[in-house]
């Protein structure tokens, strides 16, 4: 088995609104799922077979404990997983109003307390990849410190590092500057970096998204893939670029395809004898970037995201 691929981030509850056309207000019904995007990019490694372990930190309470077996019955490690007694799990409710907007209230609790000191540095330097998803992590707080200080360490024990803004506009409401500029610091780590259209739009200020490519490179990542939904993914190494078809599929639930595609990515990425050296080897890379877009294809055909990654048996079937 490959050495531990570790996601670093968020994990909370989303308490999803199950009544049609309505806000939070009105709302009577929920449905609660676990959440957090590198939470996701966790249990879609273990599910194609891989080896992941997810360093983030919930409330000791039903919520956090829910989590923490939901990740378990995936098959990810947890030892770094910490369970804070004074501080609840972080939750977010969404529902769906008519006109299409969403109603969403954010609770943040434990996950932006993770603090370095509370990880294993060993582990961390052990691993073959370090994943930042960070739809809340650079919002601030500890969890935001943490972050760049293992990007710092990962960066010094040459780990490969992947990285997924994970923008969401719900959160970053009239700090998008602030989102723009931590991104941009967190680029210049990244061995490997996943954003969407959209994203690549917002953090490059680029229209074009070769342009916004372009701008990626020079701010230090070094293989970019920009995800296009049913349109495939836009990659690059920085000397050549290409659009890498999808599958076609009946999409039932595109929830969690994103985290799929970079869990299936990183899985790939980490069975490479020097991960590192892929950004030299760009048949490869289309290789590895054709199987991930079959991966996130795959989640779309079902519920759910935890519960709808396929495994590697799965996959190859299609």
């Amino acid at each position: 088995m490959s050495k531990n691929i570790v996601c670093i981030g968020e994990l909370l509850i989303d308490f999803i609104c199950s009544d049609i056309d309505t806000s939070l207000v009105h709302g009577q019904n929920f449905i609660k799922k676990a959440g957090g995007a590198p939470a996701n990019v966790s249990a879609a490694i273990s599910k194609l077979g891989g080896s992941a372990l997810f360093a983030g930190k919930v409330g000791n309470d039903s919520f956090g404990v829910f989590l923490e077996k939901t990740l378990q019955e995936s098959c990810v490690d947890t030892s770094m997983l910490i369970l804070d007694e004074k501080v609840n799990t972080t939750l977010a409710f969404v529902s769906l109003n008519s006109n299409g907007e969403r109603d969403f209230v954010f609770n943040r609790g434990a996950d932006e307390l993770l603090e370095y000191d509370e990880l294993d540095e060993d582990k961390i330097r052990s691993a073959k990849i370090i994943h930042f998803g960070s739809a809340t992590a650079l919002l601030g707080g500890k969890l935001k410190d943490t972050y760049l200080k293992v990007m710092e360490f990962s960066k010094k024990e040459n780990i490969f590092i992947s990285f997924d803004p994970n923008y969401r506009t719900d959160l970053w409401k009239n700090r998008l500057n602030e989102f723009i500029d931590i991104s941009r610091k967190c680029i210049k780590y990244a061995d490997f970096i996943k954003v969407s259209d959209e994203e690549i739009k917002i953090i490059s200020k680029e229209d074009d998204l070769r342009e916004g490519v372009k701008v990626f490179h020079e701010l230090g990542a070094k293989i970019v893939a920009v995800t296009l939904g049913k349109d495939g993914t836009l990659i690059s190494n920085g000397k050549e670029m290409k659009i890498i078809e999808s599958i076609k599929i009946k999409s039932i639930d595109s929830t969690g395809a994103g985290d799929a595609f970079v869990g299936a990515a990183l899985y790939k990425i980490s069975n490479l004898e020097n991960p590192k050296n892929l950004v030299y080897d760009f048949d490869k890379l289309k290789e590895i970037i054709s199987f991930s877009n079959k991966v996130g294809a795959v989640v779309c055909t079902k519920l759910g995201a935890i519960s709808s990654l396929p495994t590697l048996e799965e996959v190859e079937r299609y």
